[in-house]
């Protein structure tokens, strides 16, 4: 549920408590509404249930919400359905309360379905709780059209100028990226909370403008931890980690959001050793990672490759209260094993997974791809096929990867065929660079060298640097010093290929053009990347 939901939900949820919970008679609903506060599994939620119903408390309207609003918290929404239908007479918060919960986890024709059902059969009509989790559901699917047929629904209803409501509009036209409509339910605001607040800066944040989402946060007389982590997203997902770094140092009290705001964004720029600093930052300070921080730590783990690192996140992931059952945890654990090269666990943990999708195929094919296992690898692909997944323009870039780097040219052929022929997938500059590096390293160099010329889209350095590389292996002069001059107009300063046609003047005892390129390169600036030699 998004945060703005879940204010709505607790709000409501609230107001009929300190009615209900006043009267004499309410000792035995205290008791079990403590008891839902506790709860921390969906199987605990079945156990209080049962407890429920043998204590007279089913029909009891607090705790038929209170337990309502559980069964979202654990993405149980037929559950919810299913313990609504027992109820007699379920007022209005109560069908607010199936209502928000249906919104957080299923889709939109149910919840709008849910909705009309309410409609007919609640004595009272919609209310400023109900339309928010509607509103919610239409943002989701940015369902443009359906989330304006329900602003003019609360236009009649004459609930516009509620704060819950206008905030929830203002949410929906910013995940809509309808910002001037949002903007302008904003402005016209008399009175504004925090929530409506980080919702504009949420719409802008969302459609690109860190500019004036900034303006908006500095305006803010309030702020709170979303304020910040907003802002902070923002900036990590268009790669300003120094605005978002500084904001981060600035918050006041950093929550689980904000951390892993951090490492995600540090992890999904590249710099996955400053991801697992800030995660060890936060692992001093005892604060415990929810699964998003997880993932950002089991993606940073895997760019750095190192297997003990991932040994280590295994077993703490493994000691933690951390799902890993949940498929994006699953895939990115599998992601993390396989790259490292723990190939063991990360098929352990493909197999146990109920519902394969491409993602863990990819990630485990990939990892076989890696290190020495293209026949697995390709052993995958068709157990892949055999079960019915469609496979993409990902898959196909990793299945010719694997199979360059195994040698299977054939096999590599195949699978080209069938992503043009069978899938009409049309080739990009990747598969075409994968297919390159095929022949090249098959020492096929002209057959790749006359690919590379047919391609109906612009190859890029990738597909030309492979069959230099290839060029050095195989020996190929005159062929290497055509694809480097090419090399030197796309990356004038890029000193790996530089390095690369002097290698192959030295095995060649060319030294006079070796020295010729190492007074070229000089003349441009241009220094030797450490890790490539001059043979």
């Amino acid at each position: 549920m998004s945060v703005l939901l879940r204010s709505f939900s607790t709000a409501a949820a609230t107001a009929v408590a300190v009615s209900t919970f006043s009267s004499p008679s309410s000792s035995s609903a205290l008791s079990v509404a403590a008891l839902l506060i506790s709860c921390r599994s969906l199987r605990s939620l079945e156990q209080i249930h049962a407890r429920i119903i043998r204590k007279g408390l089913e029909q009891h309207p607090v705790i038929a919400t209170r337990f309502l609003s559980f069964c979202a918290a654990f993405s149980a929404p037929a559950y919810a359905s299913s313990a609504f239908d027992r109820l007699s007479a379920p007022n209005l918060i109560v069908w607010n309360a199936l209502l928000a919960a249906h919104a957080r986890h299923s889709p939109l024709p149910t919840t709008v379905a849910l909705f009309n059902l309410l409609r007919r059969r609640c004595s009272l009509p919609p209310d400023a709780f109900t339309f928010p989790s509607l509103l919610s559901s239409c943002s989701h699917s940015v369902a443009l059209s359906l989330g304006s047929s329900v602003h003019a629904t609360i236009l009649r209803c004459g609930l516009e100028a509620d704060v819950f409501v206008r905030t929830a509009l203002i949410d929906f036209y910013g995940k809509c990226r309808e910002l001037r409509a949002a903007r302008s339910l904003f402005d016209e605001m008399p009175k504004r909370n925090v929530v409506t607040w980080n919702a504009m800066i949420d719409g802008y944040v969302k459609s690109g403008d860190l500019v004036t989402a900034r303006q908006i946060f500095d305006k803010m007389p309030e702020r709170n931890a979303v304020s910040y982590t907003s802002l902070i997203d923002g900036y990590a997902k268009a790669g300003d980690l120094a605005s978002a770094r500084v904001l981060f140092e600035q918050l006041p009290e950093r929550d689980v959001f904000s951390w892993s705001a951090m490492i995600s964004g540090y992890a999904q720029n590249g710099q996955p050793g400053a991801a697992l600093k800030i995660f060890l930052e936060m692992y001093n300070q005892n604060i415990k990672p929810d699964e998003f921080v997880v993932v950002g730590l089991m993606s940073a783990c895997s760019q750095l490759g190192s297997l003990t690192l991932a040994k280590w996140v295994d077993l703490y992931v493994t000691r933690s209260s951390i799902d890993l059952s949940k498929a994006h945890v699953l895939a990115a654990s599998i992601d993390m094993n396989s790259k490292c090269g723990n190939m063991e666990r990360a098929a352990s943990l493909f197999e146990s997974m109920p519902n394969k999708d491409l993602i863990s195929y990819c990630s485990l094919m990939q990892g076989y791809s890696l290190h020495g296992a293209g026949d697995k690898a390709m052993g995958l692909f068709r157990q892949m096929l055999e079960e019915g997944l469609m496979p993409d323009s990902i898959t196909f870039t990793v299945v010719l990867a694997a199979c360059s780097r195994a040698g299977l040219v054939e096999e590599g052929r195949q699978c080209f065929d069938l992503m043009t022929n069978e899938h009409l997938i049309v080739p990009s500059p990747d598969h075409y660079a994968c297919m390159v590096d095929l022949l090249g390293r098959a020492g096929r160099l002209t057959e790749a060298y006359e690919l590379i010329r047919s391609m109906p889209v612009e190859p890029h350095a990738g597909a030309w640097g492979a069959l230099l590389g290839a060029c050095r292996i195989h020996g190929d002069i005159s062929l290497g010093e055509t694809i480097a001059r090419k090399l030197f107009e796309i990356e004038p300063t890029n000193a790996g290929n530089y390095v690369l046609l002097s290698n192959i003047y030295a095995v060649a005892d060319r030294w006079a053009d070796v020295s010729e390129l190492r007074t070229l390169m000089r003349g441009k600036g241009i220094r030797k990347v450490p890790g490539f030699t001059w043979i």
